[in-house]
Parts: C-alpha cells; structure tokens; sequence
C-alpha cells in the first residue's frame, strides 16, 4: 500500500480542524506517477478515532489527472453568458459576507447561482437568522460541519446549496457538493459527515497542483478550478 505521491515525506495532519481525529490519506493503485495520462487514482481515509480505526469515504478519481486542468477550462467556456455572470455576482456576494456584509441581498446571490428554483424560500428566513447563519460559516474559527450545520437551519437552504455558500465566501477554504462533482469521483451520498469528507479530499486534491488556479474567473482558487474539472468531466462524459 502506498501514499498518495503528494504525500510522500510529508506529515499527515487531516481533520485538525475538528481537534479530536488523525487521518491518513491511502493511495491505491500501481505505484505509476500520480499524473499518469489514462491512470485511475483510488483513495480512502482511515481516522483513528478515540482509539478506533474507521474507514471514512471512498474516492475514486474516475478521469485522468492530467486531464482536470483542460477540464476546467473547457467547462468556462461551454458555459451560456448568464451561467458566467451568476457565478461572478455568486462570488462578489461571497467576498461581501467575509467583509462582514450578512445580508439577504448576498445570500440570494450565490443560492441563485445553484438553484434559482429555491430562491424565493429564503425570504422566510429572519434576518437576523441569515446574519446569524452568514456570520458562522464566515467565521475562520469554525469548523466545516459547524458552518454547514448553521446554513441549513436556514429555509431554502439544504447542503448542496449550504457548501456553495461556503465556496463563495472562501474558495480556497471550500468544494461545492455538486452530484457532478461527485460522479467524478464515483461517489453520490450526501450528508454533513460526508461533505467534510469530500471537501477534505478535494482540497488535498488542489493542494497537490494538478490544476492552477484560473485567475481571471471568479473564485480563482486551485480548488475551484479542481470543482470546475470535475464538472466539465461528468458533462463531457454525456450524463
């Protein structure tokens, strides 16, 4: 069994935020180089948990690595000109609530840019339930699960739509929970304890630099280049 190749001689430390979990990043494959063109990457995670060994989610990188980067950069430009302008007013929101900026006017914005269909239930939401809720997730101090959990009290607002709020507000920090994310990665389940799973494996991704971040585009974060691969690589593949 061997560690990922970003891995190697290097300390673990996943989970830290949470304080009570070490983790270890497993690679399973061939031993090939860990931008081998054609090359299937399988991960998993093992916590040790107040003295136990659990397995965590599985991952399996089902394109390339070498591909993400083109990936990336082809789903930005198969994207229709108000896709691009809801994802740019989704992000300016974002860099508003880490200004401090709680507003309904912000949260709007980048709900809008995942699911216009569920904008209009967030107006039964207090205002000072969304400043609430906003001023968590923005909070550097707070863990994932801690923000996920604040942002889903709200109505409206369910974990897709919580980690896209995330995203926007630090996309270096955050993974969007997209069900074509996760068909790239061979996986569909969706719950809190799996989006800290999937947002730790995707930013562990982005932190090896199979892609680069995408500086003229909105959230120019390596992770988020890495989200906009994986996408275009479940469209690409026609589902």
């Amino acid at each position: 069994m061997l560690s990922h190749p970003c891995d190697r001689n290097k300390s673990h430390g996943w989970g830290t935020e949470d304080g009570w979990r070490r983790q270890f990043r497993l690679f399973i494959g061939s031993g090939q180089s860990a931008i081998d063109k054609g090359a299937r990457r399988a991960y998993c995670e093992v916590a040790f948990v107040k003295g136990r060994v659990e397995l965590m989610a599985y991952f399996e990188l089902q394109s390339a690595e070498s591909d993400l980067q083109h990936l990336s950069e082809q789903y930005w430009q198969e994207a229709g000109e108000r896709e691009r302008e809801l994802e740019k007013a989704a992000f300016e929101a974002g860099a508003a609530i880490r200004g401090c900026e709680y507003t309904l006017s912000n949260l709007e914005a980048i709900v809008r840019w995942k699911s216009e269909r569920v904008v209009h239930y967030l107006i039964a939401n207090s205002n000072e339930n969304i400043k609430s809720a906003l001023a968590i997730a923005a909070s550097p101090e707070s863990s994932t699960e801690e923000a996920v959990k604040a942002l889903i009290a709200l109505r409206g607002v369910d974990i897709p739509i919580a980690t896209a709020v995330l995203a926007a507000i630090y996309p270096e920090r955050y993974a969007v929970l997209d069900y074509r994310a996760l068909e790239a990665l061979g996986h569909a389940r969706h719950d809190v304890s799996f989006y800290v799973e999937y947002n730790a494996f995707c930013r562990h991704l982005a932190e090896c630099g199979i892609v680069q971040p995408q500086g003229d585009l909105p959230g120019p974060t390596p992770l988020h280049a890495l989200e906009r691969g994986l996408w275009q690589w479940s469209r690409s593949h026609g589902n």
